[in-house]
């Protein structure tokens, strides 16, 4: 199933708009502002930004022009820091703890509306460049980011529309919920959890997570295997153990490491193993596979075209991060869950088991017994695949950006509660809709 079309999307602000027009012709300008905590946040804005560029290519004759400028808010910090090393801190022995804040602080139903706190005591140079800037809209792919663009609209008393794109299958407690003007969602099971945390029904659109248009693209899945040496006869199972941080991929790369001796066991399969940039972990990938004579594995680096590799996969093994496993959506083939999830990758391990979208597994031993199954019985997965066909949403970027012109030229902020001006504002919410 594709994402909705124009006709059935969701429209929060009136009737669908077409580009605005002007006499000046004047573009308009979007900020699409995300925080360099893990990659996921930063691709999900960078994809936003491309459909920009889509919408300005289809309509260069008849509207005004749309400049965007994707920021990360932690490089206006009151106090500079490395999102991405702190990000690792979670990842270790304190794995739980994160878990503990994530799944049932402000979750339940004490929860957080907004206010200008942040900007006040972290991002006062956010709100100057906001103020010089003069957006038409802001679009926030991480929660940070979301805060800190309400704070300066309610110090600014501007009346531009905020987008909020949680990038994960579940909405974090500290989102701003009720000076939000439109939420971006994953899926009807998000919308369900915002509604009894009192977001107007009329600012959630089920869009889907947005991914690079690259994923949205249809690739020859022969020549891609022939380009990379790939079996054509066999199935071709994708680990995907590459990432900019490696400590967050410590545990999924022990249980590869644990898989591998006993990879020669899958006469039918074909093994890739993908390192990244992560030169040390391809050499030891390289050695393992030397070391136990295997045939049946390729190890690659850093891959240029991963949409067209996925594409060619029968079989993705993967971690339970949000944007990895829309990707894997996006190009309908099915996917392994590997670890123990905590925090938000808990609840897209729930979401997409749930929905029969995804396997999921914690040790090495359950994946080769899988694997094993799914090698003699490969129609295992046309199952996950169907499932997962009811869910995925390729052209989700292209969706949040059409949404966004609509709530320029819809001036959703004439809403009363949008312009109120509180420090900080935390508000009584019904009862959860999914008890964590």
């Amino acid at each position: 199933m594709n994402s909705p079309s124009e006709e059935t999307l969701p429209v929060p602000f009136g009737p669908p708009a077409e580009l605005a027009k002007a006499a000046d012709g004047a573009p308009l300008k979007v900020l699409i502002v995300h925080a360099s905590v893990g990659s996921g946040h930063r691709s999900a804005a960078y994809a936003i930004a491309e459909a920009f560029k889509l919408l300005n290519a289809e309509s260069s004759d008849e509207g005004r022009p749309i400049h965007t400028e994707v920021l990360d808010i932690l490089d206006f910090g009151r106090i500079i820091f490395d999102g991405d090393s702190t990000a690792s801190m979670f990842t270790g022995v304190t794995r739980p703890f994160y878990d503990l804040t994530w799944r049932y602080t402000l979750t339940g139903r004490l929860l957080w509306a907004g206010g200008t706190i942040w900007a006040r005591v972290m991002f006062p140079r956010f709100v100057e460049f906001v103020g010089e800037q003069q957006p038409d809209a802001i679009i926030c792919t991480h929660i940070t980011a979301a805060n800190a663009a309400v704070s300066a609209r309610m110090i600014l008393r501007a009346s531009f529309p905020i987008l909020c794109v949680p990038t994960d299958y579940e909405a974090e407690g500290m989102w701003p919920h009720l000076y939000t003007d439109v939420f971006c969602v994953a899926n009807e099971h998000m919308a369900e959890t915002l509604r009894p945390r009192k977001v107007p029904e009329k600012r959630i659109c089920v869009t889907g997570i947005p991914a690079a248009p690259d994923f949205a693209r249809t690739y020859d899945k022969e020549a891609t295997r022939e380009r990379l040496g790939l079996p054509q006869d066999k199935q071709v199972a994708l680990f995907l153990a590459g990432a900019t941080l490696p400590r967050p991929y410590v545990h999924f790369r022990q249980s590869t490491d644990e898989l591998i001796p006993f990879m020669h066991r899958f006469t039918d399969m074909h093994f890739v193993i993908v390192a990244g940039k992560d030169a040390d972990y391809q050499e030891h990938l390289e050695r393992l596979v030397a070391d136990h004579d295997l045939h049946n594995v390729t190890v690659l680096g850093y891959v240029d075209g991963m949409a067209a590799l996925m594409s060619a996969s029968d079989l993705i093994v993967c971690k339970s991060g949000g944007l990895t496993t829309t990707e894997c959506l996006c190009v309908n083939v099915p996917m392994i869950l590997m670890g123990r999830a905590y925090g938000q990758e808990k609840a897209n391990v729930a979401m997409l088991t749930s929905t029969g979208a995804a396997f999921h597994v914690t040790t090495a031993r359950e994946l080769y017994d899988l694997l094993l199954q799914i090698d003699k019985h490969p129609q295992m997965t046309e199952a996950i695949r169907c499932n997962a066909e009811l869910i995925r949403r390729p052209d989700a970027a292209l969706d949040i950006a059409k949404l966004t012109l609509e709530a320029i030229n819809g001036n959703p902020a004439q809403d009363a509660r949008l312009k109120k001006k509180h420090f900080m504002h935390f508000y009584w919410g019904r009862k959860p809709a999914h008890i964590r």
